[in-house]
């Protein structure tokens, strides 16, 4: 039966495809003219187009968005949120679900893909984790962000999470940034991307719900650098669980 219904999948995710795109070139001339209005108002005002593209393609697509909050969560408080990164899916649940200004920090790889390239950029802060200069750079774009009240997302696995268990191991930077600002950790759970669409292929694009859970905020007043290892594992903790109670995995 599965094979039966494999030309289906694939003509959807061409559909899905060419409607994501046919609404990015609309968005465009959006884009343009918000980054005449600089990095803080032109950067919110893009996060709202790249926030509306969102809504349309999954009202196109058949995918909706559902947000679960575990505890209360103010957006008019700035946080870190940090996500599992699992699907490629990942990033239009950051725009649908978060309803504050936001900013993501995104491979520098993805700037050379045309006119998408150009969108992205101006919607996220930008990291080549093979030059140490930019990665600099980005951290202090990040910081910068943060001091304009203005939350920020990363993906402390860095890259996809391939190994079949909930959770790859966590990089340092977004704790490290925690600390050095005392800005509170906000866990985001993307649960159903993976299901949406598989990393491996763009052809595996599949309707359904899309579930952000917002979990409790991890705060980090008076932590300091030598209590980064103990910030990155509590969160760790906190997420893995947080994904077995929603999903199951195969390995204990």
């Amino acid at each position: 039966m599965k094979y039966l219904l494999k030309p289906i999948q694939w003509i959807y995710s061409i559909y899905g495809f060419i409607t994501f795109v046919a609404i990015m070139l609309l968005a465009v001339p959006f884009v343009i003219a918000g980054s005449f209005f600089g990095k803080i108002k032109g950067g919110n005002f893009i996060y709202k187009v790249c926030k509306t593209w969102g809504y349309i393609w999954y009202f196109l697509t058949g995918i909706w968005n559902k947000n679960i909050y575990e505890a209360p969560h103010d957006t008019k408080e700035h946080f870190i949120f940090v996500a599992n990164h699992i699907s490629y899916m990942d990033i239009p649940p950051v725009v649908v679900a978060i309803n504050q200004a936001v900013r993501i920090l995104g491979k520098y790889e993805m700037v050379k893909v045309p006119i998408f390239g150009y969108i992205y950029k101006s919607a996220v802060i930008t990291v080549d984790r093979t030059n140490a200069e930019r990665r600099s750079k980005s951290v202090r774009q990040l910081k910068a962000v943060l001091r304009k009240d203005i939350s920020i997302l990363i993906f402390p696995e860095g890259t996809f999470n391939e190994t079949g268990k909930p959770l790859k191991d966590f990089y340092d930077g977004a704790f490290r940034i925690a600390i050095e600002t005392q800005t509170p950790i906000k866990p985001l759970l993307f649960i159903d991307t993976f299901d949406r669409l598989h990393h491996k292929s763009v052809f595996t694009l599949t309707p359904g719900p899309c579930r952000v859970v917002f979990m409790k905020e991890i705060p980090v007043e008076g932590l300091e650098m030598q209590d980064l290892p103990m910030l990155k594992q509590q969160v760790y903790n906190q997420m893995e669980e947080g994904l077995r109670r929603y999903r199951k995995y195969e390995e204990a």
